[in-house]
């Protein structure tokens, strides 16, 4: 049985564009097989390109032309192909216009008859496959179909060549687009950076503006982050999505074709107006995520119509990645830059806070700015940030914390410490002289002022004023010293001569001044102008870690004062240290150990050296006290009771020391120390002392 040759022909087509990819090769074989069904003396194939123009792809029997281009205006109107109907011409010589390039090169080759075909993919014109004979009227009406069946074969093939080149195209431009990592890689401001993405994003996405956009955290305002081109100033705000039929957070992306046209009825609303001042008429919107879970935008916008399609998205949404990622790149790099700062900053500060203790010490004599503890080391790292400052400090805090020791340190660290340290105690004075020694005093200004005399002020002119116990003035001297602190001015008792105050004020009380507010014993125009800058003391029982650091500095302290310093504190001696709650804090501890210091003459300062009431048993019983009192008054041994105490605190926290302390009202330091006096260290020791 003879197989059918159109079939052959066909199938032959088909395996070869199945194979290849090379256009040439398949038109190739498109002629080769044409020829064994069509009495054909020419095959020429018209490609359709951009802008209408056409690519000639020409065979004589089996021999290929080289492809040239043409225009629809170099064929005679009878001889132009048409595009949506075949056709058949019987007798060339009817319609010839030499006139006519094609017509004059079609009648030099002898061509009598024509059948051509166009090559149509749904409403896409793909090209024309025509076939032409040297005999007049050699094409019937089963060749009319045979080249049908060819031309199908032919338009699948250029679809084929069509989405392979879209796709290679669509991988160029997104490996190109892969380059604005390294552009942007660097940039720490993404908006310096802008016009360079636009640059790198023009050669694959044409584009006349780039533009990104946030909305707020309440997703009302739009604000225009980064715009590429020349700024345009005077842009309006956008309050809010709906003012630009913006779509929903949700939608991929949104091709605008025409923003006049989406615009038409709003013109005068924000975004039609941002449009315009811009000169742009067509757009893509890739939505994003910015930072803190804000909603962004990023626009390639042109200044014609139409101007974007589908197969621009891909492109786009690679550029927003990257901007993305270069937006959160910002951010990470911002917060490590400020974590950085940070450091720097906190570094410095310490460094200023050692180099301050270093100078006080050394201009006192000795070392007074003692302790690690963090409550002590924060007090001096607040004092280190304002003394640089000419802010009024409050020191609040119980009797014998070292208001004036930070006071001084406050002196040496400001801009004023060339300049005097005058201090008043408000507390030791009555009122009449407190006010002559802060204000000063003319000649018989009062009964026994046999001179004139200059006061605190005066004296700490140019340096620091320090006011101790300030909560104990009377209220006729706040009301002047308010005068002092609003207009920088006063005047001496018996004096009508007006002095400016050139003082910086530390205040320093132990009192609750709120309170002293509410009872009215204390101006609150004067609080407010005193707590500007305010610093609490921690107690010495906040800071244990700091009782023996303390004690050693007083040692050499008093040393040199008694005359014979003492050789050291034992461990009984320690452990009494810091077993106890210190109410009069530092001062009490300095005071301690003066006392300590003359009766060890000389030798080691152990527990029988210290007073009486140092050993008492502090703060073991918080919740449930009355029940230890009462079983003490009935006989029960005090080391037993306190052992049990610790014990059950031990049990209550699952052995969590620094839990147990807090329910025993101690520190961590007084704990171990009752630990070790009890033998209570290892879990096994607790766990016999239970049996």
């Amino acid at each position: 049985m003879r197989s059918d040759p159109l079939a052959t022909a066909l199938g032959r087509i088909a395996r070869t564009i199945a194979e290849s990819l090379d256009l040439r090769e398949v038109f190739a074989r498109v002629a080769e097989a044409a020829s064994t069904v069509l009495p054909c003396d020419e095959l020429s194939i018209l490609k359709v390109g951009e802008g209408g123009t056409l690519t000639l792809h020409a065979f004589v029997g089996n021999t290929a032309g080289p492809p040239r281009t043409l225009r629809l205006e170099e064929f005679s109107p009878a001889l132009r192909p048409l595009p949506d109907e075949s056709h058949r011409y019987r007798d060339l010589e009817e319609v010839y216009d030499e006139s006519f390039p094609v017509d004059r090169e079609m009648r030099a080759l002898g061509l009598r008859s024509l059948l051509c075909q166009p090559l149509r993919r749904g409403e896409h014109l793909a090209g024309y496959v025509g076939v032409a004979s040297k005999e007049p009227r050699a094409f019937g009406k089963a060749h009319e179909a045979a080249l049908r069946s060819i031309a199908d074969l032919l338009v699948v093939a250029l679809e084929h060549e069509r989405l392979w080149n879209l796709d290679a195209g669509r991988r160029r431009r997104l490996d190109a687009i892969d380059g604005l990592l390294l552009t942007m890689a660097p940039v720490l401001d993404l908006r310096a950076a802008f016009q360079q993405i636009s640059a790198v994003v023009q050669k694959v996405l044409p584009h006349d503006r780039l533009m990104l956009t946030s909305l707020d955290p309440q997703r009302r305002v739009i604000t225009m982050d980064a715009l590429s081109g020349e700024p345009v100033p005077d842009l309006p705000t956008v309050n809010s999505a709906e003012e630009c039929h913006q779509p929903a957070e949700d939608v991929e992306y949104e091709i605008v074709p025409d923003i006049e046209a989406e615009m038409a009825g709003d013109e005068d609303s924000p975004c039609a107006r941002i449009a315009r001042l811009l000169g742009v008429r067509s757009g893509i919107r890739i939505p994003m995520v910015l930072e803190d879970g804000r909603v962004g935008s990023l626009f390639f916008l042109a200044g014609t119509p139409n101007r974007y399609s589908e197969e621009d998205v891909p492109v786009a949404r690679r550029v927003a990645d990257h901007v993305g990622l270069a937006i959160s790149h910002n951010r990470l790099a911002a917060e490590e830059r400020r974590a950085a700062e940070e450091r720097q900053r906190a570094s410095l500060l310490e460094e200023r806070v050692e180099a301050l203790r270093e100078e006080l010490a050394s201009s006192r004599g000795f070392r007074r700015v003692v302790g690690e503890s963090k409550s002590w080391s924060e007090v001096l790292s607040h004092a280190t940030r304002v003394s640089a400052t000419e802010t009024t400090v409050l020191l609040t805090g119980e009797s014998g914390t070292g208001k004036e020791v930070v006071a001084r340190f406050l002196h040496r660290g400001s801009p004023r410490s060339k300049g005097p340290f005058a201090a008043i105690n408000c507390a030791a004075l009555p009122e009449a002289l407190l006010e002559s020694e802060l204000f000063g005093h003319e000649k018989g200004a009062f009964t026994g002022a046999a001179n004139s005399r200059a006061g605190c002020i005066e004296r700490a002119d140019g340096g620091v004023l320090f006011l101790d116990e300030v909560g104990e003035m009377s209220p006729a001297v706040q009301a002047k010293f308010l005068r002092v602190l609003q207009e920088r001015e006063y005047q001496r008792l018996g004096g009508d001569r007006t002095l400016r105050a050139n003082v910086r004020v530390v205040a320093a009380t132990n009192r609750d001044l709120e309170a002293a507010i509410r009872q009215g014993r204390f101006r609150e125009d004067l609080y407010y102008r005193l707590k500007i800058f305010e610093i609490r003391l921690p107690p010495l029982r906040e800071r244990p870690d700091d009782i023996l650091p303390l004690a050693e500095a007083f040692l050499d302290e008093v040393g040199a004062v008694v005359g014979r310093p003492a050789a050291g504190i034992s461990r009984d001696a320690r452990e009494v240290l810091l077993g106890y709650r210190w109410p009069g804090n530092v001062r009490e501890l300095r005071n301690v150990l003066e006392r300590a210091t003359i009766l060890c003459d000389g030798g080691l300062i152990a527990a029988d050296h210290l007073p009486r009431e140092l050993s008492r048993v502090e703060g073991l019983v918080r919740d449930g006290g009355v029940g230890a009192v009462a079983a003490l008054a009935g006989g029960f041994n005090l080391e037993a009771a306190e052992k049990d105490l610790i014990v059950r605190a031990l049990e209550a926290s699952g052995n969590n020391r620094s839990q147990a302390a807090r329910l025993l009202g101690l520190a961590r330091p007084q704990l171990y120390t009752r630990l070790r006096r009890h033998g209570l260290e290892t879990d096994g020791a607790r766990a016999s002392s239970r049996a």
